[in-house]
């Protein structure tokens, strides 16, 4: 069992930066490819970025590719998710998530979920 807390969403405005955090329990966390995806009002939730257990492999969806990076701290049973030049449209609850041999592009394969932290960007 995982269990995973996000941390670090807020209000920001058009252009600025945040860095989102999330804190895995237990002593596998080296062994889960790691994924963000986020959830906008009325919308599906969808994929963001992912990584590769060992960190070596990341996974971009296209609208944030060159403004969202994804890292992992295996020793701190974290991954980190660092948005820049936020648009308004990135607004939206930003969730990570962890499993083990799926694709990391698709929610289906994830087994454990964080509650979520909200993003919201002001134009």
């Amino acid at each position: 069992q995982v269990q995973l807390v996000e941390s670090g969403g807020g209000l920001v405005q058009a252009g600025g930066s945040l860095r989102l955090s999330c804190v895995a329990s237990g002593r596998t966390f080296s062994s889960y490819t790691m994924g963000w995806f986020r959830q906008a009002p009325g919308k599906e939730r969808e994929f963001v970025l992912g990584i590769s257990p060992s960190g070596n492999s990341t996974y971009y969806a296209g609208s944030v590719k060159g403004r969202f990076t994804i890292s992992r701290d295996n020793a701190k049973n974290t991954v980190y998710l660092q948005m820049n030049s936020l648009k308004p449209e990135d607004t939206a609850v930003y969730y990570c998530a962890a499993q083990r041999g799926g694709s990391a592009y698709y929610p289906n394969e994830y087994n454990y979920w964080g509650q979520g932290t909200q993003v919201t960007v002001s134009s």
